[in-house]
This record gives structure tokens, C-alpha cells and sequence, in this order.
């Protein structure tokens, strides 16, 4: 049987917290990894050149531009980063790395809504010398993709099995859909008119697609998050199978938290009790809010089966500084004292609040006098509107984990926070 817990915090996690004031004393210094096009949206990773450090991903949506940030090391990671435009395409929501070809060179994926209403492939050049050289890629769309609907996200999986990387792909109305794309079973790859669509499930306005195994069977099922429609709300796609999944057997749907809220990019940690954290939006019947959900945390006496229907709505976080608009929530030890904190990011324009709030924070659990409370650090300071989703990483090589995002209303465009822990 597989269980569920909400819990309102991780005080169940903790035994001794102490602050590290210099972490939380003032907003962290910014740098641009680039700030040259218009309306960044979201960061990606993977080591592209074999260099062991992350390179990123990132598509433009106002710039209708997808660009690779090839990492420069700690050293020079305060300093713009060796960039190459991999592909032009209009209304891009997401960008994703992927070897869709097994030929070693690390392609990419990106999705796209607008008008554009396709999700399209960038080649990568197989010689890593050209990297840099935007003649050296090639941009083609997948065929089957076009004019389906709004493509909002993008999840590189193995799937059934057989041939290359396969990708589950998400949307938003009209025809909001959750489905894969399946490489072609005689290894083409690069024929994407060869490329099988399976749909999975409708869906309302796609944000997270997160590969994990959540009834520990030993594959990869679908955790996701949908912000609007009638399936709204976090929940998973149990993978039936290669075989199964290849004859299009249905994913059966475990609904999680959030079906009555605007759920946004979640997280989670995957270990023996993993977490689930995800923001919101208005309207709903609580606003300000994280969510959190723990799964087989053995320490909690009480549980909720999620395998029989749907709980109801559980304990939450405040959204920090009053933020209305959640975005996206990380889970790391900001602070360095062993304990999980969570790094936040808002969708909220400051004028529609009629006050300026940080748009990145970080809030840590706290006990005093035997209280447990949550601590709020601004990150960000008042610069910038609508960020994105998290990663956390250390770039600058100090030991402590940044914070990477992107902002793409004050066009402040893929930057990431210093950790000043260290």
C-alpha cells in the first residue's frame, strides 16, 4: 500500500535548528548568465560538453530565440556566459536537453505555444568543437506536434524501451493534453515524422512533468502538476509498463493535493521520504500558500491512502512577504546546517499588490522555545516581476548552493543568486 501524509511543516525532520545570520542579513548579489533577448522562461541542466559541470538551456518566449550557456566554471560563472542560439522559434515556453539521436551529441527540445503550437528538435553538431557555432545546429519540428495545442513543457523519458530517448510532453487549452512522443522503433530518430503520439490524459494548463518511481516498482511514473481545468492539481501517471505504455494501456491517475487551487512548478525530494512542494495562485479558497506533501514518512502516526480517492485539502505554508502569486518552490539546505529550506519565486507583478515584495526568498524551519515557526530571507530584493522555476547549484563553487532562475518581465533575463553562506 502506498501512503501519503500532508503535513503542515517538517518539524518532524528536525531536532536542533540555528540560524546562520550571515545567510539571512540581505538580498544576494545577481549575476547575468544572459540578459540579451527578451522574456526569458525557465532553466534546464546537463552536462552538454563532458566537463562535469551543468550547462543550460533556456527558450526565449518574447525573443523567439532557444539558447545553450555553456559553463564556464567558478571562476568566471560571475561573468556572461559562452552562449550559441540553437534554433529561432516563436512563443517558447520551455527548452530541454536530449540526446534524441544516441549519436553522443546533446540535442534539444523546446515547446511551444502561442500561434506557434509545436514542439521542435535542435539538432546538435556531433563535434563538440562546434558547439558555439549556430550554423553548426539545425532546427526541424515534429510534425505530429503541429497545431495541436499550446506546448507548455517538456520531459525526456524512457518510456517502452526500445530505440532512443522517448518525451512526455505537456500543454494548456485549447486541447490541453498530456501524452508522449514516442522515437521511431527502427532508431530514425532524426525522421520525426516517424515520431508516435500517445495520449495520456486532457489537461488544463501544464506546468511541472517530474520523472519518479512513486509505488517503488522499479520504473519511472509521471509526477504533475496542472494549474487550471478540471484535472487541476499535483498528481501522478502510474506507468503500466514498456509493453504496455508501447499498446497505449492507460496511466491510471492518483490525484495528490491542489485540485481546488492554480498549483504551479512543484519539487520534490526522493529519498525514503520524499517531499512534495508546490506554490499557488489565486483565486482559490486559501491564497498565499506552499503546499506540502510527505510520502511514506514512518515518523508521522497518522496517513492518508491516497490509492482510494482523493484527501482532503491539508495544512499549508504562507507564501512568503505576503506574495500573492506563487511560482515555483526548490528544496535544499540553503543554510548549510543539514536541514531542507525551501527557495520560493513569485509570478507577482508588484503594481497589482500596490507594494514591492522580493520575487525570490528563501524560508527556513526555525525552533524557539520549543515553537516551530518558519523564517523568511529575502534573496532577490525588489528587482523583477515574474521569475521561473528553481534549480539550486552550486556555481561559484564555494561549497554552498546558488539559486538559478530566470525573470522575463523586467527582462533581467537567466541570472542566479550568490549564496553568501560561505
Amino acid at each position: 500500500m502506498r501512503t501519503l501524509t500532508l503535513v503542515a511543516t517538517m518539524a518532524v525532520l528536525l531536532c536542533v535548528f540555528v540560524a546562520k545570520p550571515q545567510a539571512a542579513c540581505a538580498q544576494w548579489v545577481r549575476h547575468a548568465v544572459d540578459d540579451t533577448s527578451d522574456g526569458a522562461d525557465g532553466v534546464r541542466l546537463m552536462d552538454v560538453n563532458g566537463d562535469g559541470l551543468m550547462d543550460i538551456t533556456t527558450a526565449w518566449e518574447e525573443g523567439g530565440v532557444v539558447r545553450v550557456y555553456i559553463n564556464p566554471g567558478p571562476t568566471k560563472a560571475k561573468d556572461k556566459w559562452p552562449a550559441v542560439t540553437v534554433g529561432k522559434v516563436s512563443n517558447g515556453e520551455d527548452a530541454v536537453f536530449a540526446d534524441l539521436d544516441n549519436d553522443g551529441a546533446i540535442d534539444v527540445v523546446s515547446s511551444c505555444e502561442g500561434k506557434t503550437m509545436c514542439v521542435f528538435a535542435h539538432w546538435a553538431p556531433k563535434d563538440r568543437s562546434k558547439l558555439l557555432d549556430e550554423s553548426a545546429w539545425t532546427t526541424e519540428p515534429f510534425p505530429v506536434t503541429k497545431g495541436m495545442t499550446r506546448w507548455m513543457y517538456c520531459l525526456p523519458m524512457q518510456i517502452d524501451g526500445k530505440a532512443g530517448v522517448d518525451l512526455v510532453v505537456g500543454s494548456k487549452d485549447p486541447n490541453g493534453v498530456v501524452g508522449w512522443l514516442q522515437s521511431p522503433l527502427d532508431g530514425d530518430a532524426r525522421d520525426l515524422s516517424k515520431w508516435k503520439f500517445h495520449k495520456l490524459q486532457v489537461a488544463g494548463w501544464i506546468m511541472s512533468l517530474i520523472a519518479i518511481d512513486m509505488d517503488n516498482d522499479g520504473d519511472l511514473d509521471v509526477l504533475i502538476s496542472d494549474r487550471k481545468g478540471p484535472k487541476r492539481g499535483v498528481y501522478w501517471l502510474v506507468n503500466p509498463g514498456a509493453d504496455a505504455a508501447a499498446n497505449d494501456a492507460e496511466w491510471k491517475r492518483y490525484p495528490l493535493i491542489g485540485d481546488d487551487h492554480e498549483v504551479m512548478f512543484i519539487d520534490v525530494v526522493s529519498n525514503k521520504m520524499p517531499d512534495i512542494k508546490v506554490p499557488n495562485l489565486p483565486p482559490s479558497p486559501v491564497t498565499n500558500t506552499v503546499f506540502v506533501a510527505t510520502r511514506n514518512n514512518e515518523i508521522l502516526t497518522t496517513a492518508l491512502d491516497f490509492s482510494h480517492g482523493h484527501p482532503h485539502a491539508g495544512p499549508v505554508i504562507d507564501n512568503p512577504f505576503g506574495v500573492t502569486c506563487g511560482k515555483a518552490v526548490a528544496i535544499g539546505d540553503i543554510d548549510g546546517d543539514g536541514v531542507p529550506d525551501l527557495v520560493h519565486t513569485t509570478n507577482t507583478k508588484a503594481s497589482n499588490l500596490g507594494h514591492k515584495q522580493p520575487g525570490v526568498s528563501w524560508i527556513s524551519p526555525v525552533i524557539v522555545n520549543d515553537q516551530f515557526s518558519w523564517q523568511i530571507h529575502d534573496i532577490s530584493g525588489l528587482q523583477g516581476q515574474k521569475f521561473d522555476r528553481i534549480e539550486l547549484i552550486d556555481l561559484d563553487g564555494d561549497g554552498d548552493l546558488d539559486v538559478l532562475t530566470c525573470e522575463e518581465v523586467d527582462n533581467l533575463g537567466v541570472i542566479w543568486y550568490e549564496n553568501p553562506t560561505k
